[in-house]
């Protein structure tokens, strides 16, 4: 099947007697107009490369191989690679690779620069997001599609700065340029969905040395929902009330103010403080 074919999710889960795997989170998105939309808010050129993960039937897979150089698509459920296979057999710059995306390194498939192309399962997101920033080959960009909610958290600003949004921000700029409603996908899942650019910066906002012990230092700030900064740290780091409320002033930051309502840059400041 090439790009040009009408592509019905329904009747290819009919003809080859499959269902949409809940556990795995397949809801399965065919809509041509959304596909090519999320395609272009990438921004980048035909010579590039991209890697695709749980390209499902490969609606999107197609669309990728026809606009882009080179397309690796990496699919944990077993039962669709001969399916997808067969579906993409017309087009030779498609690679699918069988296996669970966080044990996947890019570096064995990419050895020019590429970017991210997916709509990831929502039970996974978090974890995907993180394999691949944490990667030693790491995406120019990533094109994410995801559940509306977990988008509007991962581009929030400080004063809503979740842990995952600051776990992303320190890697990229991000924006949510496309929304995708529910009714989009088969089956329909329960809520809308949203795409997440992630724009990765050519350094880390925090220095890469440091990126354990910031990650170490944010999960005890906002270990305690509700709680100061000075409480919620030390009740999570083994120092004192008071060491932490001295190096929080020593940073210039309000002990009492809250994890959520940090910039970037204020943490950068007090974990300078906490690696002395």
């Amino acid at each position: 099947m090439d790009g040009s074919e009408s592509f019905s999710i329904q009747k290819i889960l009919k003809q080859y007697g499959l269902k949409p795997h809940k556990g795995l989170g397949q809801n399965f998105l065919s809509d041509d107009g959304i596909l090519e939309k999320i395609i272009d808010t990438a921004e980048i050129s035909s010579d590039s490369a991209v890697l695709e993960i749980g390209p499902g039937l490969g609606s999107l897979t197609r669309h990728l191989a026809r606009r882009f150089n080179k397309v690796v698509a990496v699919e944990l459920d077993k039962s669709l690679i001969p399916v997808l296979k067969t579906l993409l057999s017309s087009f030779q710059n498609v690679s699918v690779i069988q296996g669970d995306i966080l044990d996947f390194q890019p570096a064995d498939a990419f050895q020019e620069s590429y970017s991210v192309i997916a709509n990831i399962p929502y039970y996974i997101t978090s974890a995907v997001i993180r394999h691949l920033l944490e990667s030693t080959v790491k995406p120019e960009k990533m094109i994410l599609t995801v559940q509306k909610e977990v988008a509007e958290r991962i581009c929030a600003k400080p004063g809503k700065l979740s842990l995952l949004a600051l776990s992303v921000q320190i890697y990229g700029e991000t924006d949510m340029p496309l929304l995708i409603p529910a009714a989009s996908f088969y089956p329909e899942p329960n809520v809308d969905s949203a795409v997440v650019r992630i724009r990765l910066y050519e350094e880390p906002r925090i220095a890469p040395e440091l990126i354990p012990m910031f990650f170490r230092l944010a999960k005890a700030g906002y270990g305690q929902k509700r709680k100061t900064l000075r409480n919620s740290i030390s009740a999570n780091f083994p120092l004192g009330i008071a060491d932490v409320t001295e190096k929080l002033q020593k940073s210039g930051i309000d002990p009492m103010r809250r994890a959520e309502t940090l910039s970037i840059e204020e943490w950068n400041s007090l974990l300078r403080e906490f690696a002395c």
